[in-house]
């Protein structure tokens, strides 16, 4: 799932909890640290590790709740905000699963931690490129919800965003050369209800209207996504054709730095699904969505605005004028720059995960 100035961008359709291969480590150290239940181990709490589904089963590792730390699995970690989790399978240096499952600490079969790359941190600075922040304040706080990968990619990593904090950007040093994805929940919902799977009952969680994505390339470029969730958008959620009250756009703190903007999507203006940028385009499972390039060490910045003039029906033709596919150097010309390429993955659970990867020629 990495932009790159070639731009390709892996988009999820559906998330779904999927089983780890259980290599053991070739190189780690050992982490004296065993669990009080027998088969398991227990979540260490070390330096800039932050404990999630703490209600579960798993007791703070960044897994399903009901999902152990057991003896011979990988188990990862959520970090502080602006941080990335240093540790998993150094045998595995691709996106594909089962192996893209592999992050975090070794639970070995005696219920010793095994650090698998000693010379990397538990957690460590992202580049600190793109900050988020928020412009509804009245509303309440936005609790941005990282993806855990390598790891089971569900959204449990959390960033609560009062005022603005700093998003985790890898760059080509991190898993795989992946980028982070985050679902950006509603204002006032919390990381405890957003930053988990959730339902479709309501409109966090998986079901949360928008996601993000970021990473830096190695030219020093980084590459950030905002779009329409895929799953808001399916048949079967309840709340598809809702306008949400809150609006997303990028912007940056030297424009001339900048290239794609605008990028913004305001429900109340575009209509569901609708993206305001003359790079606009459609991922997988038909979200729509827009990618800005911040260059020279520029800042990013994705901005939670409210909108409340959501008097404009969702299929009304009376949106912002904006071009999906202009013919412009720089950006998206046609669907033809798009190659899907589609990998069905064997999930542990019903529900089957499809990943394309999206060419975007930038």
């Amino acid at each position: 799932m990495l932009l790159t100035k070639e731009n390709t961008l892996v988009l999820i359709s559906s998330l779904t909890f999927l089983k780890s291969t259980q290599a053991v480590p070739t190189a780690s150290s050992h982490i004296h640290r065993r669990s009080n239940n027998a088969g398991t181990c227990a979540f260490p709490e070390y330096e800039n590790m932050v404990a999630v589904q703490t209600n579960g089963t798993n007791a703070g590792w960044a897994m399903h709740y009901d999902q152990l730390c057991s003896y011979g699995s990988w188990c990862p970690y959520s970090c502080k905000p602006g941080q990335l989790m240093g540790q998993w399978d150094p045998s595995v240096t691709t996106y594909s699963y089962p192996g893209s499952q592999n992050g975090g600490l070794y639970c070995d079969s005696n219920g010793v931690l095994q650090k698998p790359i000693p010379e990397n941190d538990y957690c460590y600075d992202g580049k600190g490129t793109v900050v988020a922040i928020n412009n509804v304040q009245g509303s309440g706080d936005v609790a941005f919800c990282q993806t855990v990968l390598p790891g089971n990619e569900e959204m449990l990593i959390p960033t609560l965003v009062s005022d603005n904090e700093t998003l985790a950007v890898p760059g080509t040093e991190y898993w795989a050369g992946t980028a982070s994805h985050f679902y950006i929940n509603p204002p006032g919902v919390s990381v405890d209800d957003g930053c988990k799977w959730g339902t479709k009952e309501n409109p966090w969680g998986n079901w949360a209207p928008y996601v993000a994505g970021a990473n830096m390339d190695k030219n020093g470029d980084t590459f950030v996504k905002i779009g329409w969730n895929p799953v808001y958008l399916e048949e079967a959620t309840p709340f598809k054709d809702e306008l949400p009250t809150f609006g997303v756009r990028i912007t940056c703190d030297d424009e001339s730095q900048c290239e794609g903007l605008e990028c913004s999507i305001t429900p109340s203006i575009d209509g569901v699904n609708g993206v305001s940028s003359p790079g606009a385009a459609t991922g997988a499972g038909g979200g729509n969505f827009c990618v800005i390039t911040a260059k020279n060490g520029a800042i990013a910045k994705i901005e939670v605005f409210e909108d409340n003039e959501n008097s404009i029906p969702s299929s009304t033709n009376e949106k912002r004028d904006y071009i999906p596919y202009a013919n412009k150097t720089g950006i998206i010309s046609s669907f033809s720059n798009i190659s899907n390429q589609t990998t069905t993955l064997s999930p542990a659970h019903s529900t089957v995960t499809t990943i394309k990867t999206i060419t975007v020629t930038i």
